[in-house]
């Protein structure tokens, strides 16, 4: 019988994206208001140097801007809209918002993010306002983790995958990784165990659905990366937004 008592993390993905504008301030706040052990969040690095909280590599598809982020500098980018009236938060604003409240996963998007994000998390670890373990920094982009570990022996690290779960466990080893992030579409009981046995936690994207989470439970996954983070405390019941 599936031990739906079992605590696993509940991570809010861009925020609450089911709820509110994805990757702004303000669904960052609708999720920390639902209760989230973690947010999800994107990170670019436009033209100027800032690092900025936004998914695409275009401005097109979330904002009333076009173009590359990382020809756009800080002044454009800072005069944009999501949706109208929400703004693209730096990733300072963001970590402000949060701090004390949960912990983050920082997805490396953008090329050349490595070294400032680091920079940024040793900054406020420093300042000791937080610690390691509040962070953890995710990627596709393997080269992007592995300058990552040469910026940082300590951040915990978590690789991305959609296609290969035995893969993304091999670049795991080699980073000294903490998590594999592997896609719902990938995602199955033993490949689940295989990353356990291996010592890496799981935390699968993105689960929206009430029969997909309670599956997810139910394969015994360490955390899951939801839009609708609400739907994580209540699985059992109607998943209605």
């Amino acid at each position: 019988m599936t031990n739906f008592s079992r605590p696993f993390l509940k991570i809010g993905h861009r925020g609450a994206k089911g709820l509110l504008a994805e990757n702004t301030l303000d669904s960052i706040q609708k999720a920390l208001e639902i209760g989230v052990d973690m947010i999800e969040i994107d990170v670019h690095k436009c033209a100027s140097g800032e690092l900025w909280v936004i998914h695409d590599f275009t401005l097109d598809r979330t904002t009333d801007g076009s173009g590359e982020i990382a020809k756009r500098p800080a002044d454009v980018i800072r005069k944009l809209k999501v949706e109208g009236h929400f703004k693209i938060p730096l990733l300072t604003e963001v970590l402000d918002l949060i701090e004390g409240k949960c912990a983050i996963n920082i997805e490396l998007k953008g090329l050349n993010t490595a070294g400032p994000v680091c920079k940024e998390v040793q900054k406020r670890i420093a300042a000791r306002n937080w610690q390691y373990d509040d962070f953890l920094i995710s990627s596709f982009q393997m080269n992007e983790l592995f300058k990552v570990r040469q910026f940082d022996q300590d951040v915990p690290v978590a690789v991305l995958s959609k296609a290969s779960v035995p893969e993304a466990i091999e670049y795991g080893k080699k980073l000294k990784a903490s998590a594999i992030h592997p896609s719902l579409g990938i995602i199955t009981r033993d490949n689940t165990k295989l990353c356990h046995e291996e010592g890496f936690k799981v935390n699968v994207w993105t689960v929206n659905e009430r029969n997909d989470i309670l599956r997810m439970i139910d394969f015994g996954v360490d955390g899951i990366i939801s839009d609708y983070p609400n739907r994580l405390h209540n699985p059992l019941l109607s998943l209605k937004p």
